[in-house]
């Protein structure tokens, strides 16, 4: 145990910075139970989230391949050890994990594990989850667990900083579910206005080419024109809305993961081609993902249905201790000192708010003929 104060402080340490970086949850637990493995050397670690329905929410392991895990199967029940340690809320540290008499078995893809030492991860009185680890690498007295007592005091020092993560998360959530609640409100708002608008000028321009049907003709075609068009706009701003309206991927699969899938289906969807690369980018705080995402989702709609474009490219990477969004594409362009009409055209008003409303900025760079760049620099990731 020479090495375990500093090795100790130095898995503390990388937990906390992890929770400094604004990490989604899932990446502090991970880090957490890939200190804790490294730290008591430990051939396998792992720290459940129980939900309320006798299962885990979240289950997060290290030291199995994603293959294994794969076949493994569905997440573990709150049983046997693990409900042990959930129920009675004090650490477990076992010679033998199998010989317990509280062992329910495990799926036949399982790895063996034999000494064993798990604790609870306490919020105030409250158990909100598991941190444990088993086969320890090194020589096991003769029927004893490989796991001393300086094993347990360092694994609770981590546990308690488990505690802190999870309680974060809980906090962050619920900050995104207001967050959401809000742009949904804020976009119902819009809706109304900008759909409400276009109907009323619509019914105005059918009602002026009913009355001049049989007087003039030639007037009344043009009016019916100017409700084809009004009428295709209300159906875009309707379309534009549900895309926002639809719930992305988030919160669970993270920004890149969520730009990915959706350029692929654009790629496919339309005839230009649709790249996506990304860079050194690790998860923002939820309001910086939603503007980037947005602002990614109206460049490429500029891109694909105004600018004729033969190839969109769409870049994420890490500049300094920013984030830069990059939307490319070589299309018809246009000139930027139109600032007036191209803002309303190509969206960029609403771009730039969402930059500026995260802290950002946003950058546009284009002229006739020469195709359009789209930059929006975030803090953070």
């Amino acid at each position: 145990m020479s090495q375990g104060p500093r090795s100790g402080l130095a898995a503390v340490s990388s937990a906390l910075l992890a929770m400094s970086r604004h990490l989604e949850v899932r990446d502090v637990l991970k880090t957490i139970v890939a200190s804790a493995r490294e730290l008591l050397d430990a051939q396998y670690a792992a720290l459940g989230v129980p939900d309320d329905h006798g299962g885990f929410a979240q289950f997060v392991v290290d030291g199995v391949s994603d293959q294994q895990w794969k076949a493994i199967g569905p997440l573990p029940r709150q049983h046997g050890i693990l409900a042990a340690m959930l129920h009675e809320a004090r650490p477990e540290r076992l010679a033998d994990v199998r010989k317990d008499p509280r062992f329910e078995g495990w799926p036949s893809a399982h790895p063996e594990m034999s000494d064993f030492l798990g604790l609870p991860i306490r919020d105030g009185d409250e158990v909100i989850g598991a941190l444990f680890l088993a086969n320890k690498n090194c020589p096991k007295p003769h029927g004893g667990c490989g796991f001393t007592e300086d094993d347990e005091e360092l694994l609770s020092i981590l546990a308690q900083h488990a505690a802190i993560a999870l309680t974060n998360a809980r906090l962050y959530e619920r900050s995104r579910e207001l967050t959401i609640a809000e742009e949904r409100s804020r976009l119902a708002h819009e809706l109304h206005d900008a759909v409400s608008q276009k109907l009323f000028s619509l019914r105005l321009t059918a009602q002026a080419a009913a009355t001049l049907v049989d007087r003039d003709p030639s007037r009344a075609k043009g009016e019916l024109q100017q409700v084809a068009a009004l009428a295709a706009e209300a159906a875009d701003e309707l379309r534009a809305a549900v895309v926002e309206l639809r719930p992305a991927a988030l919160d669970e699969d993270g920004l890149v993961a969520t730009l990915r899938t959706q350029i692929q289906v654009l790629d496919r969807a339309h005839t230009a081609r649709v790249t996506f690369t990304s860079h050194g980018v690790r998860a923002l705080p939820a309001a910086q993902e939603e503007a980037l995402l947005r602002v990614a989702q109206e460049a490429l709609h500029n891109a694909l249905r105004h600018s004729g474009a033969e190839h969109v490219e769409v870049i994420l990477r890490k500049r300094g201790q920013d984030t830069v969004l990059r939307v490319t594409d070589d299309g018809c362009g246009f000139d930027p000192t139109t600032v007036r009409r191209a803002g309303r055209h190509l969206g960029l008003v609403s771009m730039r708010d969402r930059a500026s409303g995260v802290g950002g900025t946003l950058m546009v760079e284009s002229a006739p003929g020469k195709g359009t760049t789209i930059e929006m620099e975030a803090p953070g990731g």
